[in-house]
This record gives structure tokens, sequence and C-alpha cells, in this order.
């Protein structure tokens, strides 16, 4: 685990211990395991890929900040921040992405739009995602303890190409919640068809 990481860039006001801290208050054990897991594995992407490691450790840090947060959180999240209103006919599995950057600009101040976006699209993707923002959908879908039928050939393509390992993680996530009978949420669309006819192989 990364321990020595020292935040210089003044997006989160105070240490990488102390951004731990605040979040640890928020997760449950095991959720809090899992985001110290996606920080390491978005730090290595960060580093194959020449993308900023200060950005890829908060933003892997704070993708699940609002996850088990109450619903009504969310509910009054998109009410008062006007947010669009489809949102609340879906629930924890979008809201913690795309609610969940408004919370963590409010309540940890921090405000930079790509860390923000990187949290925003973690679970949906987007039609187009930054380097960070590829980073972290990847690294929260193959990290370490992720078991899967599947996830070791993400772990391989995002080794060799990023942008091929988020055309996969978009092409099995929506196969996934077709064959599971799941409501999609439009972005998730959204993005197969920006990323998959591009690497249609994955």
């Amino acid at each position: 685990m990364v321990t020595e990481l020292t935040y210089t860039e003044h997006l989160f006001a105070g240490t990488r211990d102390e951004l731990l801290a605040k979040i640890e208050k928020q997760l449950k054990p095991k959720r809090f395991k899992h985001v110290q897991r996606v920080e390491q594995t978005a730090i290595a992407l960060a580093q194959m890929n020449d993308v900023d490691v200060e950005k890829a450790s908060i933003a892997g840090l704070v993708h699940d900040y609002a996850k088990q947060r109450p619903d009504e959180d969310f509910i009054a999240a998109i009410k008062q921040y006007h947010l669009n209103p489809i949102l609340l006919d879906y629930g924890n599995a979008i809201w913690h992405g795309v609610v969940g950057a408004e919370l963590i600009k409010h309540e940890l101040g921090i405000y930079d739009e790509d860390i923000l976006n990187a949290v925003r699209h973690h679970t949906t993707g987007a039609i187009y995602m930054s380097p960070l923002e590829q980073i972290i959908y990847t690294a929260d879908y193959i990290e370490p303890a992720r078991d899967f039928p599947g996830v070791d050939d993400a772990r391989q393509l995002a080794d060799k190409n990023l942008a091929k390992a988020v055309a996969f993680q978009a092409k099995h996530t929506l196969a996934y919640l077709v064959e599971n009978g799941k409501t999609v949420y439009p972005k998730s669309i959204d993005t197969y068809n920006a990323w998959v006819p591009r690497y249609p192989n994955v």
C-alpha cells in the first residue's frame, strides 16, 4: 500500500492520511479496503499512462465516498443541486457516482473537475472520458479483489491499452445488465456506442 505519497497540488486541503480519515468515517471496513485497492490500481495505471498520480490517488480513494449513504441524502442532493430529475428514477448504483461527486465537492472541498468527472462516470462511463476518468473506470473494475469471468482479460488489456480496457468493460457491463434484467442508465448505452465500435474485438 502507498503510505508515502505526499499531496502537493492542493487538490484536497490536507494530507492523504487526513483524506483517508474522512473517507473511513463514511464507509464500512470492506468498502474502505476496496477504495484503497482502487487507489493502488489507479496509481499503477496512471504511471503507465503518464497521468497525474496525485489525481489518480484522490479519485481512487473518493470514488465510492457516497456509496453507503441513505437514499434520502441522494434525493435531497438531486433537488438541492438542481441535478437532472431523471436521476430520481434510479438508485444507489447510479447515485453514488453522479450525485456523489456533488457531495465530495461540498463536503471534502475537492473541486477539480477531472477528479469529479472520474467519480461521476466510474460506474456508467461516458462518451468522452479523460485519461483519468478511464483510469478510475477501469481500476474499479479490475482491482485485485475482483473475481468474475473475464476480469483477467480486462487486466491484461489495461496493461497494454487503456482505451481497449474501457471498451471491454463497457461491452461486458452492458451485457451483464441485459442478461440479468437490470435497468440500464442511458449513459451506459452511450458509453457502449462510443467505445465498443472502436474496438469491436475486445
